[in-house]
């Protein structure tokens, strides 16, 4: 599938901002389920300074600075992706590691063997590991069940149990507030899950990207009407014919569309970028001296490039 991505960026200042920085995620990687055959980010008025890099987890990382006075700003991202499914089937949830296992797996032993997925255990800037997510968690991770088909159940029970409701929350209400209030946008059922997860002791990872939504019928495609996206993803290691454990691969869950899938949950999604949580992967943060406020238009477009 190939897919065009617009995210465009707007502030208004007032007043006028003398210097800023801004870190931006606007670029994805290309990786198994999508090639980038095209990424640009146009940003008015024109950087002093600007680069980019890879951080640890390899999001592509963008650094610009503003040195003159300014009371506009624009950030206007560009892709053009194509993206895939033919990826290399996982194991059926069914014939997973049981989760007690893989929580084994990844306690401190001496002489245990290191695994990467372990940086995304622990509380991070958004998620907080608490029993309240434990006890969430447990009505789906019931006594040697296997990991895969306990997590694809509790993706779906949020799904079923949660609402989704625009601007109910925003960035700064703990995932905790989310889950007891049972409603929220995807970025809190993200948190949810992964803070589920972590709580007893499996680890998960936060994406961020976009998917491809279709109008109604007889409505047109509007322009800017799309947003970014996030979801969950849970680590399942590989299990051998001896019951021992080893590296495995990440598995991708969706609990706002109810959807999953090893690496993606569909080609109709793009990864844009993943770490810990949110925090790790804001489109745009930064640092500005001189202005006392701002107003922030974001406008998404995601569309078939034919």
């Amino acid at each position: 599938m190939l897919l065009e991505i617009i995210h465009e960026t707007h502030y208004s200042y007032d007043p006028n901002v003398e210097i800023a920085q801004h870190f931006a995620h606007l670029k994805p990687a290309s990786m198994d389920t999508q090639q980038v055959l095209n990424t640009e980010i146009q940003i008015n008025p024109k950087p002093a300074w600007y680069e980019e890099n890879l951080d640890n987890y390899g999001n592509v990382c963008t650094f610009f600075s503003l040195q003159n006075r300014h009371s506009q700003l624009s950030i206007n991202a560009k892709s053009l992706i194509e993206t895939n499914s033919n990826i290399g089937p996982g194991p059926e949830p069914g014939d997973t590691p049981p989760w007690e296992a893989v929580r084994e797996y990844f306690r401190y032993h001496s002489n245990n063997q290191w695994d990467a997925a372990s940086e995304f255990l622990f509380t991070s800037p958004f998620i907080a590991l608490r029993p309240e997510f434990a006890e969430f968690a447990r009505a789906n991770f019931t006594s040697s069940r296997p990991i895969l088909e306990a997590a694809i159940d509790l993706t779906q029970r949020i799904y079923g149990e949660f609402h989704y409701v625009s601007k109910s929350t925003d960035i700064g209400t703990p995932a905790l507030e989310a889950l007891h209030k049972r409603e929220g946008v995807c970025q809190d059922f993200a948190h949810i899950l992964i803070a589920s997860l972590r709580s007893i002791g499996l680890p998960a990872k936060y994406i961020s990207g976009y998917i491809l939504t279709n109008p109604p019928p007889g409505q047109a495609r509007l322009i800017g009407g799309d947003a970014s996206h996030a979801w969950a993803s849970v680590y399942v290691p590989s299990i051998d014919s001896n019951g021992q454990l080893s590296a495995g691969m990440w598995c991708d869950l969706d609990p706002t569309n109810n959807r999953w899938g090893y690496s993606s949950p569909g080609e109709d999604y793009v990864h844009l970028a993943q770490g810990r949580d949110y925090a790790d992967v804001s489109p745009v943060r930064g640092v500005i001296h001189g202005s006392a406020d701002h107003i922030l238009d974001v406008a998404v477009t995601v569309r078939p490039a034919d």
